[in-house]
């Protein structure tokens, strides 16, 4: 694992936007395409906002969520709506999107349409205070099948206590990679992160991708 630390969030938001941007052109050199898979919640939002004016090919750019709740593609809760609201706009809005919504019964067909794409050129999570990355939760019903490195590309999961179940990469797709960052914020994050590595798969399903990510964290 890679630890580079920022001295304020904008900062890193404008440094991981230039990184990302630097590694899709990097693909794109070498393939015809780069497939760029990118977390919901509202921390990478600003990472969005500056990449999404980067001067690539971005109809050779497939971009797909990490994991995503069962809900409709326009809901509030859909990492979709945020990933269309704030990186597929602007000169992004050119890229392809593999989208997860209304999937759920589909799981065969969402696995056959991932597969041209794997493994992900660059791949962008976060993490939770309690060490869950994607939609890899731990207490989850199905995280043990989830982190089995036989598991299908993309399987349902149920956090616990959560409002819906949603759909996730799981274990090889994500470990597999070709380049993994992650994007934390806070000393409650910081402290996870120091948590995590003596958790075990299970207790920390972070630990899936640290070997070989690059962690930006900042206050």
């Amino acid at each position: 694992m890679k630890l580079e630390e920022y001295p304020d969030r904008d900062m890193m938001m404008i440094d991981l936007a230039n990184q990302l941007a630097g590694e899709l052109e990097e693909c794109l050199l070498v393939h015809e395409f780069a497939s760029f898979a990118v977390p919901g919640g509202t921390t990478p939002g600003p990472v969005f906002d500056a990449l999404s004016a980067a001067p690539l090919d971005w109809t050779r750019v497939h971009v797909m969520p990490t994991d995503e709740r069962m809900v409709p593609a326009g809901h509030d809760r859909s990492n979709e709506k945020l990933i269309r609201e704030r990186l597929l706009t602007g000169r992004a809005a050119d890229a392809g999107f593999l989208g997860f919504a209304g999937r759920s019964e589909d799981l065969d067909g969402l696995a056959t349409d991932l597969a041209p794409n794997l493994p992900i050129s660059v791949l962008l999570l976060g993490m939770g205070s309690d060490m869950h990355t994607a939609s890899l939760f731990p207490g989850a019903d199905e995280l043990t099948a989830a982190l089995d490195k036989g598991a299908p590309p993309v399987m349902k999961i149920t956090a616990p206590g959560a409002p819906e179940p949603r759909l996730t990469l799981t274990r090889p797709v994500l470990e597999g990679a070709m380049s993994t960052h992650v994007l934390i914020s806070g000393n409650e994050k910081r402290e996870a992160l120091h948590r995590a590595a003596a958790a075990t798969l299970e207790e920390a399903p972070i630990k899936a991708v640290l070997a070989n990510a690059t962690v930006h964290w900042a206050p």
